[in-house]
């Protein structure tokens, strides 16, 4: 049987008194971006640290692709590449001379850090600045660098802390591409505390609040977790507030733009037929209908507050 690139056994963290992770579980078995997602001081980062071997557990198991990370620690590490919150980045560094330097680190033969090099230049959309100091490289292209220096010694996962944090639009759109198509060969574990980002590119989820696991599912279980609360609409020729709000099912109506309104509801399945039917009774010109994404934030507040209440 294959092995696990990833297997998390009871995991469990204390700093002094205090707890900041317990019992944590999880298991990875093959390539995607699985979601770690919480809320600032939810225990990612500690998560993080004790996988990629930064720190060492109180209590539990980490392997990776089959190494016990506290027996075989170099093994282990050997299959993991991880991009901090913050890129370790050398700003004086030509992109070329930081790279050679961490496929040293990373102990590819001799040989081979040239062909290392430039495939990750390449992979990562680099090339073109592979003598520029990184200094005077964007936000969005230091953080390709940092990517590239997490890919060059091919391991078989990668972890992601925040990856598109402080980037612009553009730059983040950019990142999540690279992001995706890393994810073709190779385990990511992305973690953010935006829950739009989890939804835009991963396939699993697992959030951990108060340092517990809350959810572990795909990202489709998580979307459906509770009803929706809310839909938006595209009315050509939209009547009152007061009127959408005369539909059965329909709590509280509000207008985004002249023609855009989100119409909030509970626990009823048949809202959106409702709304179609009356739609073309009265003759509003229904141009758009869909799920308001916004709602799944309340999920996370239900989660959240699950967690607080165990």
């Amino acid at each position: 049987m294959e092995k696990s690139i990833v297997r998390i056994e009871a995991l469990s963290h204390r700093y002094s008194t205090n707890w900041a992770i317990r019992d944590i579980n999880m298991e990875i078995s093959s390539a995607g971006i699985v979601g770690l997602l919480g809320s600032n001081g939810a225990g990612k980062s500690t998560t993080m640290n004790i996988l990629c071997g930064a720190l060492n557990q109180t209590e539990g198991n980490v392997y990776i692709n089959g190494f016990d990370m506290r027996k075989e620690r170099e093994l282990a590490k050997r299959e993991i590449g991880f991009l901090p919150q913050q890129p370790p980045l050398y700003m004086d560094l030509t992109v070329n001379e930081y790279l050679y330097y961490c496929a040293n680190l990373r102990l590819i033969p001799k040989t081979a850090i040239k062909g290392a090099v430039e495939e990750v230049k390449e992979r990562c959309g680099i090339a073109h600045f592979s003598n520029r100091l990184i200094r005077n490289l964007s936000g969005g292209y230091r953080q390709r660098v940092g990517i590239a220096q997490a890919i060059i010694h091919r391991p078989r996962l990668i972890v992601l802390d925040e990856p598109t944090n402080g980037l612009d639009p553009n730059q983040i759109i950019e990142v999540r591409a690279l992001i995706k198509e890393i994810a073709r060969d190779r385990a990511v574990i992305f973690s953010s505390h935006i829950l739009s980002e989890i939804q835009l590119l991963c396939k699993d989820i697992m959030m951990i609040e108060n340092g517990k696991i809350v959810f572990s599912d795909t990202m489709d279980a998580f979307n459906n977790y509770v009803e929706p609360h809310s839909l938006l609409v595209h009315l050509e020729n939209p009547p009152s507030a007061t009127e959408l709000e005369q539909i059965k099912g329909v709590n509280k109506v509000e207008f985004l733009t002249a023609r855009q309104a989100r119409i909030y509801f509970t626990g009823d399945q048949q809202i959106t037929e409702r709304v179609v039917e009356a739609s073309v009774q009265h003759k509003w010109r229904l141009r758009e209908i869909s799920i308001d994404k916004t709602a799944l934030d309340e999920v996370f507040k239900q989660l959240s507050s699950k967690s607080s209440k165990q």
